[in-house]
């Protein structure tokens, strides 16, 4: 027994040093507290990407191990490996792809939720995390018109999000193993890859799939969605799902969804929107003119860290129809019998293929509550302003090809040289203002043309940021040509 107590009270002094004391957190706090004030007071003038000759692997250099490394060493690292190399995604002047967020209340959230640590998976552990979390699930349905019995989780971002709505669809259809090759889904080429993913991962692959065509505004073409069910009935296959894009990402779309819940109430669809992107813009009057007829979906992704500006790993997935998101993931497990008998409200791990998860709700819910609601409306309806003011100015511009008027906040060009090759000239504009890097834009091909995309929705981006970007376009082409 000597041997034992000598043992534990050896391992036990190491394993202390997991538990710094009040006066060893302090420094450690403000060298954290001091790095972020810097980054946040220089955000305005640190470029928005950097592409450094490592590319980062300077951090391999001090590989992981039992010698203990003082923080402010760390965070040299940090700023010279991290936080340097690659896009700047906290800055206004991130506008490809589609931006993250990054508001500061938000790591405030994170910082009470990861030292308190309280876990936000079972009602029994913790019913005040999971009813934190279940009212803003609440607001976001009434963001989009679900009634309040609709059931919601909050998850990492949208490619979960799509695989629980993908999953709860294909179960409550009842789509088994030998259904799978006479089933239907239905969706455009512009639909986001992550639901491509999903219809995979739900093992779905080997359904009929059909691409919808579009319109001019690379919108689902309604009529089209029609005639395809209607001849996939008849030839004896079984539509069972559309999924339908609230804002995708090339170019910002929202197909039309009341058109599209018609057809799925006539036909027995289920109908999926992918809202990732768009659904938090029907939070202002400009984009709920847009985003009509969400409310007749089934279920429904929107991304927080996308229209609600909070960090990344901040999705969600709202379905209309409580029981069909249980009976699609719920499970219970002989070790966690002591949770049965306290369900006042439905666990997030009953809804979700979570079980272990972060404590997401209060990156969310202290910045609502600190700021609320009016800036974020205010910032939405900024960015479809901002993105418009873009493409009227850039339409002043000689020698510019725009596309259509955005239905959200990106917008889609490209420059026609007098000569030489478009396709090559454009590459070359990208190249040059990455290299330039005061803002980032990304690029696509739509209709087999090589466009330049510009997308608003950094929260920090606002109208000196596309005046700039106007001006570094202006001076990258005369460089060009």
């Amino acid at each position: 027994m000597r041997l034992i107590t000598d043992r534990l009270r050896d391992l036990e002094a190491i394993a202390r040093r997991l538990e710094p004391s009040e006066a060893e957190r302090a420094p450690l706090i403000q060298a954290v507290l001091n790095y972020t004030n810097e980054f946040l007071n220089s955000i305005d003038t640190r470029l928005t990407y950097i592409e450094t000759a490592d590319k980062g692997s300077g951090i391999y250099d001090s590989p992981i191990g039992d010698t203990p490394v003082g923080i402010d060493e760390l965070l040299t690292m940090v700023a010279t490996h991290v936080d340097r190399p690659g896009i700047n995604c906290a800055s206004g002047g991130h506008l490809g792809y589609i931006p993250g967020g990054g508001i500061f209340p938000s790591a405030l959230g994170d910082y009470l939720a990861d030292v308190t640590n309280r876990y936000a998976g079972v009602f029994f552990a913790n019913p005040g995390a999971v009813r934190m979390e279940h009212m803003l699930t609440r607001w976001m349905a009434s963001i989009v018109g679900f009634p309040d019995t609709a059931a919601g989780n909050l998850t990492s971002g949208g490619s979960i999000a799509n695989l629980v709505g993908i999953v709860t669809a294909r179960d409550a259809r009842e789509i088994t193993s030998r259904e799978i090759p006479r089933s239907v889904i239905y969706l455009t080429a512009h639909a986001h890859h992550s639901v491509d993913k999903a219809i995979r991962i739900a093992g779905l692959r080997e359904c009929v799939t059909r691409h919808v065509p579009m319109d001019a505004g690379h919108r689902m073409d309604a009529s089209a969605l029609e005639r395809l069910v209607t001849a996939d009935i008849a030839a004896g296959l079984r539509p069972f799902l559309v999924v339908a894009s609230a804002g995708t990402t090339d170019v910002g779309a929202v197909d039309p969804m009341s058109a599209i819940g018609d057809i799925s109430e006539r036909h027995g669809l289920w109908m999926h929107v992918d809202g990732a992107y768009g659904a938090f813009f029907a939070l202002c009057d400009e984009g709920r003119k847009v985003l009509g007829g969400m409310d007749r979906a089934d279920s429904i992704v929107m991304d927080p860290h996308k229209g609600l500006f909070l960090p990344y790993g901040s999705g969600a997935v709202l379905v209309k129809d409580t029981r069909a998101m249980q009976h699609a993931h719920f499970y219970v497990a002989n070790y966690m019998q002591d949770t049965a008998g306290s369900r006042d409200e439905v666990s997030p791990a009953d809804i979700s293929p979570e079980l272990t998860k972060p404590f997401r709700g209060m990156r969310l819910w202290l910045p609502l509550k600190l700021l609320g609601v009016a800036p974020f409306r205010a910032a939405l309806e900024e960015k479809m302003w901002l993105a418009r003011y873009f493409r009227e100015r850039l339409l002043e511009i000689p020698g510019f090809e725009v596309g259509p008027m955005p239905d959200l906040s990106v917008v889609t060009f490209r420059y026609l040289p007098s000569r030489g090759d478009v396709t090559e000239f454009n590459q070359r504009l990208v190249q040059a203002i990455h290299a330039d890097g005061r803002v980032f834009l990304s690029s696509s091909v739509i209709d087999d043309q090589f466009i330049i995309r510009l997308a608003v929705l950094a929260f920090r981006t606002h109208r000196q940021t596309i005046d700039l970007t106007l001006d570094i376009l202006k001076e990258k082409i005369a460089s060009l040509t």
